[in-house]
């Protein structure tokens, strides 16, 4: 990263603190546990349907050690509106297990140890690290991956690069909420399709601002 990109990130962060002040991840979850389960089942899916799925997923198994109890079948049932249902609902199922036999059914706090249940990705892990712990995790998902790439930050496709490419540069404390506000602006302006520029409060700063691309 430049000079030039590091100075325009500050800014953008600056701007967006501004602008969206604290967020609060829109996943319902009253424990580590809900909100590891409610990342593994957003994936590819919107975080409504999660919520409304899980409403009733945690009134039947609100925790690991009832999780690993249920039937797969029993599982896919439940939460059988959210996509890619199936390979979910083993993940989860795995996980949930591992969970009781390896940490006694408690949720554990390192990138290494969170990667290592299945169907949790580095992105999960970082979400489940800043919001259930309050520990420094900057997560990457498609809309803070187009943002920063629009805005000519980064030129990298690659999540974990573009991770630890503004983890260089942002202190950690800040890692959490930058990547809420990234992806509020992903969803409210700079849209995949079509990015609303001339509403945008970074336009001055974004080079794709008469392209729109």
């Amino acid at each position: 990263m430049t000079g030039a990109q590091r100075k325009r990130l500050l800014q953008v962060r600056e701007r967006l603190e501004a602008q969206y002040g604290v967020r609060e991840c829109p996943l319902e979850h009253r424990s580590p546990f809900q909100l590891l389960v409610a990342v593994v089942l957003s994936a590819q899916c919107k975080d409504d349907r999660v919520n409304l799925v899980t409403k009733e997923l945690f009134r039947v198994a609100p925790d690991a050690e009832r999780f690993a109890e249920l039937p797969v079948e029993e599982l896919e049932r439940l939460i059988h509106s959210v996509g890619l249902y199936r390979a979910k609902a083993a993940n989860l199922h795995a996980a949930s297990v591992k969970l009781v036999r390896e940490f006694h059914g408690e949720v554990p706090r390192t990138m290494a140890e969170l990667t290592a249940l299945p169907g949790v990705g580095r992105k999960s892990a970082n979400v489940i690290l800043g919001n259930a712990f309050g520990l420094p995790g900057f997560p990457v998902d498609t809309h803070v991956k187009r943002v920063l790439n629009r805005l000519g930050v980064v030129a990298c496709d690659v999540p974990e690069k573009i991770e630890a490419e503004v983890n260089a540069v942002v202190p950690p404390e800040y890692w959490k909420d930058f990547s809420h506000q990234l992806i509020t602006l992903g969803r409210q302006i700079c849209d995949a399709r079509k990015p609303k520029c001339a509403d945008c409060f970074l336009n001055d700063l974004c080079p794709a601002r008469r392209t729109g691309a």
